[in-house]
């Protein structure tokens, strides 16, 4: 199992128990991950922590000063 927290502008776009689909984003040393249609976004991962896998749950949703962040536990191999 691994998590990531991905970043929500807006609230009441995914919920606890949804599952979602991840779509990786390719930068010149790094990969980043967006939950479709674009409703979150991920950091940025070096090569080593790369996502094999494109779907996962939603485990926590949360409020933070910062903003709104979605945790997703995906069966990565």
């Amino acid at each position: 199992m691994r998590e990531m927290d991905f970043k929500m502008e807006r609230p009441g776009l995914l919920q606890e128990g949804q599952e979602v689909t991840v779509t990786e984003g390719l930068l010149p040393s790094s990969y980043y991950y967006t939950i479709d249609p674009s409703l979150a976004m991920s950091a940025n991962f070096k090569l080593r922590d790369r996502l094999y896998v494109n779907k996962g749950v939603v485990t926590k949703v949360q409020e933070t000063p910062r903003g709104f962040y979605v945790t997703v536990q995906f069966e990565d191999q």
